[in-house]
C-alpha cells in the first residue's frame, strides 16, 4: 500500500520527489462457503482494515492521535528548497507541481488511519461494500459531498477521476490500478469497481485513495495543459495568492463540507498555509531562525547538532524536538541503474558497496546520529534478519535454483569498518569481487579484461550538501582504480533525468509503508523497467522478484504478508541494487512556539495537518 496523495504535509519536505491485503473484515454472512460468498450481498461498512478488524468502530468521533478541540485559525508558513514550480497538476508527469497541492486541494473516497498498519475509513464515500473474496468493491458516496465550486460529487466524478488518472495521469496510476477490469456507475451516489483477479486483496482499500477531480471542470480543458490556472478541487483548501515558481498560499474553506466528519475532526486547522521556495538550504535555515517561516524538518545531522542554538532556542521561542516514530524507514542509498552495462554484473555492484565507509561518515559528518540500514523495510517487522527460516524459508525454497546460495547461508549485513573490518580489508574484498567479475588493474585503472573498458560511472546529484557524503565514497573507489565523476544539476533537471532513467547512479530514498502491496510493482517489477516516470530506479528485472511481488500483493493475512515481504526483502538485498546508507527513527523538527501539536504521536510520526496555531 502506498499513499497516492500526500498523507502528511511533511512528505514534500522530506523529499520533493516523493510523490502507505487478506480476510479480516467480518461480514454478516462470513461463515458462508467461499463459493456462495460472492453471491451474497455484502454488508456496507464504515471502514475496513487490510487484515483483521479496523480499530475504530462505526460512529467513532475522531482519531485517537487528534486533538478534536484544536482551534481553527492562524497561518502556517513553510519553506521548500527547490527551483520553483510550473504546474498546479500533481497527477501529470509533465512539469513540477506546487508543493502541497495534492494534499490540500483534493479529497479521496476514504481516509487513512495513521495508527494502524493499513485501515481506511469513509470520507467522500460514506461506506463501502465488498464480498469476502474481494472480487469487487462498491462505494456509497455521501450526498453532502461537494466540490469547491459547490457542485455535488457524484459517481460520475469518481469514474472520471479513475479514467483520467489511469489514461493521462502519471504512469504510477496505471500500474497501481492495473487489476481493475470494469467501472460501473450504478446511480449518482453509488459506483462499483470489478477486478481481474481476486487475489489482490488490497484493491478495495487502495481504490479509496483516488483523488476525486470534478468532471465538469475538466470537460472543456486538456488535462496535461492546465499550467498555473488554479483548478477546482474537492479538499479542505483552495489555491489563494501565488507567485509563479516562488510562493503559493492555500486558503481553508469555511464551508468545507467534510469539516465535522470523524476523519476530519481536529485536522486542517490553519486558515492559511503558505509555501515559499528557496534555492539554498542554508539560506532557508537562516530564514527560519529569523521568523520567515514557522516549521522545519531538519535532514542534516550537522545542522541538528550545531545550528539550532541561540537566544530564540534558549528562551523557548523556537522549539527543537526529535519526535520518535514507528513507521518503516525504507531504504536510502546510492542506487545503481542496472539498465547501464557498467552495473549489469551483481558482483560489481556488491564490490562497490565495500567502498562506502558508513562508520567514518556517521562519526565525522553526522555526529553519530544514524544507524546503518540493512533492509528495504527497516524499522519494522517486515525486515529480513538472520538466516531465512520457517515460512520465509519455505517461500524461498521454491526458487532455490534461481537464487544465489548466499541467500540461504549468509545473513545480509552491509559492509562495516568497525573493529577488524576496516576500510583496507573492505577494499581487498571489493578487489576480489571485481576480479571474479573479469576486472584487473592496469596502470592504476580498473579495466575489464575482455572489453578493455575502464570501470567508470557518474553520480547524479541535485543537493550540493550531499557532495560531502559522495566525495569520500568517490575517493575510496579511486583507490581501486575506479573513476567516479559527480554531476550537480538543478532540481528540475534532476527530476526530468530521473524520470527518464538518464543516470548511472543517484541517491534516493525508497519509502515503505507497514502494509506493502501494489506499489511494490512500481518499485521492482520488470513491467516498469522501461516505463518513464516509474519508481523502479534501479531497473530491477528478475522473474523471482516479479513472483515475490505478486505474492506480497496476494498475501491472505498479516502473518503471511510479513513472511512474503521478508522473502522479497532478502532477495532484493542479495541483488545489491543499492549501496545502503542510513536511517533515523525520529523526526527532527524545529518550530516556533505558537505552533502546537497533539500529545499523542501516531506510529507514522509527525503530521502537520494535525497541528494548530495558538490563538
Amino acid at each position: 500500500m502506498t499513499t497516492i496523495r500526500t498523507v502528511s504535509s511533511l512528505a514534500s519536505v522530506f523529499s520533493f520527489l516523493a510523490l502507505l491485503t487478506s480476510p479480516g473484515v467480518v461480514f454478516a454472512n462470513s461463515s458462508a462457503p467461499a463459493s456462495q460468498a460472492s453471491e451474497l450481498a455484502p454488508q456496507a461498512v464504515h471502514g475496513m482494515a487490510m487484515h483483521g478488524e479496523p480499530k475504530y468502530p462505526k460512529g467513532f468521533s475522531h482519531f485517537d492521535y487528534i486533538n478534536s478541540e484544536a482551534p481553527k485559525g492562524g497561518a502556517l508558513k513553510m519553506a521548500i528548497v527547490a527551483n520553483g514550480f510550473d504546474s498546479f497538476n500533481p497527477f501529470d508527469i509533465r512539469g513540477v507541481a506546487a508543493a502541497g497541492i495534492s494534499n490540500y486541494l483534493y479529497d479521496t473516497l476514504l481516509e487513512y488511519s495513521a495508527d494502524e498498519p493499513f485501515s481506511m475509513y469513509g470520507l467522500i464515500a460514506e461506506s463501502l461494500e465488498t464480498p469476502e473474496d474481494r472480487s469487487y468493491v462498491v462505494f456509497n458516496l455521501r450526498k453532502a459531498a461537494r466540490f469547491q465550486d459547490g457542485e455535488p460529487i457524484t459517481a460520475e466524478d469518481v469514474k472520471f477521476s479513475f479514467q483520467i488518472l489511469t489514461t493521462k495521469g502519471h504512469p504510477f496510476y496505471r500500474n497501481y490500478y492495473a487489476d481493475v477490469s470494469k467501472v460501473t456507475v450504478e446511480n449518482d451516489h453509488r459506483i462499483r469497481f470489478d477486478f481481474k483477479k481476486t487475489s489482490n486483496r488490497e484493491l478495495p482499500l487502495i481504490l479509496g485513495q483516488i483523488p476525486i477531480l470534478p468532471a465538469h471542470y475538466w470537460e472543456d480543458r486538456e488535462f496535461g495543459k492546465n499550467g498555473l490556472t488554479p483548478p477546482v478541487g474537492s479538499g479542505a483548501y483552495r489555491i489563494g495568492n501565488f507567485e509563479a515558481g516562488r510562493s503559493i498560499v492555500y486558503e481553508r474553506l469555511d464551508d468545507y463540507w467534510a469539516k465535522d466528519l470523524a476523519v476530519r475532526k481536529g485536522r486542517f486547522n490553519f486558515d492559511q498555509i503558505r509555501y515559499d521556495y528557496y534555492t539554498d538550504d542554508t539560506v532557508a535555515l537562516e530564514a527560519f531562525k529569523a521568523g520567515s517561516f514557522d516549521f522545519r524538518v531538519e535532514t542534516s545531522a550537522k545542522n541538528w547538532a550545531t545550528a539550532y542554538t541561540g537566544d530564540k532556542f534558549d528562551d523557548g521561542a523556537i522549539i527543537k524536538e526529535a519526535i520518535e516514530h514507528h513507521r518503516p524507514t525504507g531504504m536510502q542509498g546510492f542506487v545503481f541503474n542496472t539498465r547501464k552495462n557498467v552495473f549489469k554484473d551483481p558482483r560489481v555492484r556488491e564490490a562497490l558497496t565495500y567502498g562506502f565507509d558508513f562508520e567514518w561518515t556517521n562519526k565525522n559528518l553526522f555526529y553519530g546520529q544514524y544507524a546503518r540500514t540493512n533492509s528495504y523495510f527497516e524499522n519494522s517487522e517486515l525486515a529480513a534478519t538472520g538466516l531465512p527460516s520457517g515460512r520465509e524459508l519455505d517461500i524461498l525454497e521454491k526458487y532455490r535454483g534461481q537464487l544465489d546460495e548466499d541467500i540461504f547461508t549468509k545473513p545480509f549485513k552491509a559492509p562495516t569498518t568497525d573493529g577488524k573490518q576496516g576500510l583496507r580489508h573492505n577494499l581487498r574484498t571489493a578487489m576480489g569481487l571485481l576480479r571474479s567479475a573479469g576486472y584487473e588493474v592496469r596502470d592504476g585503472k580498473m579495466i575489464h579484461v575482455e572489453t578493455g573498458k575502464p570501470l567508470t560511472f557518474e553520480i547524479l546529484l541535485f543537493q550540493k550538501t550531499f557532495e560531502r557524503v559522495v566525495l569520500p565514497f568517490k575517493n575510496n573507489l579511486a583507490r581501486l582504480g575506479i573513476d567516479v565523476s559527480v554531476r550537480l544539476v538543478d532540481s528540475n533537471q534532476y527530476v526530468q533525468r530521473v524520470r527518464e532513467f538518464d543516470y548511472d547512479m543517484i541517491t534516493q530514498s525508497i519509502g515503505q509503508s507497514d502494509s506493502p502491496g501494489n506499489e511494490q510493482r512500481e518499485y521492482w517489477h520488470s513491467s516498469t523497467v522501461n516505463a518513464n516516470g516509474s519508481r523502479n530506479y534501479a531497473g530491477v528485472s528478475d522473474p523471482v522478484v516479479d513472483q515475490l511481488v505478486s505474492l506480497v500483493i496476494q498475501a491472505p493475512d498479516r502473518d503471511e504478508l510479513v513472511q512474503r515481504t521478508r522473502a522479497l526483502d532478502r532477495v532484493l538485498l542479495n541483488g545489491y541494487y543499492v549501496v545502503p546508507l542510513w536511517h533515523l527513527a525520529k523526526d527532527r523538527v524545529a518550530y516556533w512556539s505558537h505552533l502546537k501539536h497533539p500529545k499523542t504521536t501516531p506510529k507514522n510520526g509527525t503530521d502537520l495537518d494535525n497541528w494548530w496555531a495558538e490563538p
